[in-house]
């Protein structure tokens, strides 16, 4: 059966159901621009959770946050969320996020058209249900997002054998042969890159260098954020002393302020970090709520952290960012954008994946703490001479 052909002219509000990790919601931050650039005039509503908002903001490729936060098995929340949907009238869905619920909402909210992955059994529910890729297990997570993006200019352009002024030479979906990644593979020269600037307003920088003035810091000082910890894996955390001896260098070095951040769950490691340390850090691990760690992350000179949420956002903030690997594989999740480097020092066993490691952490241990303050400096003055554009 012929799928249904949308026509980009009669689309007017749009609702995206973004994804529930921190990290996740920034590789998609360039398919939500691809859809903004096919679809210019349409009103783009970001269904997600509440914490994103102090992550889009300042989106200028969104006008609409809903936010959707829910308790597990909360079917009022889940009813609510429908009602919302269907009070705004969509014309289209896009779902990132791959869960059952997300394609139940949309089917239940009555929008037109509805556009994901045929994950989770749901692929009845939608009107233009897509295969699983078959790169996606080799190449970077942004490509998964934006390939949905490119599902949706073909049927704009392709299947309905449309012509139109704005349309690319290349169509979205042939990015794969066209990014850096497929230069690496030997394929054809790239003229895409996905577009990752996250816009910070001044005001917001105002008022991150005023709480970094409270804590008793001075700003004429390079600003060295570590992130020490990671929530949902002990096995990604390079050695808190680590950690420490590289801020001990960069204090008495280069005279630099050293900041920790982090969620509330990883106030522990910070902690740690602070107790091997012999100079003073300032401590911002579990006092900033997203918002005002993006804005701070937007005056970090260098950030080193682990395989972590805040990487990803440094990296499309235009940041220095540095990050350790160790269980996991850089291939698909590491940040994209090229001011960010991984360390990695990889044995036999890694990428392994697991939460714990049930040896000895090799692969992190392997990676000492002349590595990483050398490459971060490095990274620094690549920085300050332009050398990452």
């Amino acid at each position: 059966m012929r799928r249904r052909v949308i026509q980009p002219e009669r689309i007017e509000r749009v609702v995206v159901r973004g994804v529930n990790w921190v990290g996740d919601a920034v590789m998609t931050i360039p398919a939500l621009r691809e859809l903004r650039r096919i679809l210019p005039h349409a009103h783009i509503t970001l269904a997600t959770r509440s914490w994103a908002e102090g992550l889009f903001a300042d989106a200028d490729f969104l006008n609409e946050i809903l936010i959707y936060d829910r308790a597990p098995r909360s079917l009022k929340a889940v009813a609510r969320q429908m009602r919302e949907w269907h009070k705004r009238k969509f014309d289209l869905a896009l779902l990132f996020q791959n869960a059952f619920e997300a394609a139940l909402i949309a089917a239940a909210a009555r929008v037109p058209f509805r556009i994901g992955y045929a994950t989770d059994g749901r692929g009845a529910l939608l009107t233009h249900p897509l295969a699983i890729p078959e790169w996606r297990s080799n190449r970077h997570e942004v490509f998964y997002y934006l390939n949905i993006v490119a599902e949706l200019e073909e049927l704009f352009y392709v299947e309905a054998g449309a012509s139109h002024p704005s349309r690319p030479e290349r169509l979205l979906s042939n990015l794969l042969l066209h990014s850096s990644l497929g230069q690496e593979e030997g394929l054809a020269p790239a003229f895409f890159e996905p577009q990752f600037s996250l816009n910070i307003s001044d005001e917001r920088k105002a008022k991150a260098r005023e709480l970094l003035l409270s804590q008793g810091m001075t700003l004429d000082k390079t600003l060295v954020a570590l992130c020490p910890g990671s929530t949902n894996s002990r096995a990604k955390r390079w050695p808190a002393e680590r950690y420490a001896e590289v801020a001990d260098r960069f204090i008495k070095e280069a005279g630099a302020n050293v900041l920790l951040i982090g969620s509330p769950d990883e106030l522990d490691v910070s902690l740690e970090v602070e107790k091997h340390m012999r100079q003073r850090p300032f401590m911002l691990t579990g006092k900033t709520d997203l918002a005002q760690a993006v804005a701070i992350l937007s005056l970090a000179d260098v950030l080193i952290t682990n395989d972590t949420g805040p990487a990803h956002i440094a990296a499309a903030l235009g940041r220095p960012t540095l990050v350790i690997f160790g269980p996991t594989d850089p291939r698909t999740t590491r940040p994209y954008p090229a001011v960010a480097e991984i360390m990695r020092r990889p044995p036999d066993c890694a990428p392994c994946m697991l939460r714990d490691c049930p040896i000895d952490h090799r692969c992190m241990t392997a990676i000492t703490s002349d590595d990483v303050f050398e490459r971060a400096s490095m990274m620094m003055k690549k920085h300050l001479t332009g050398a990452f554009t």
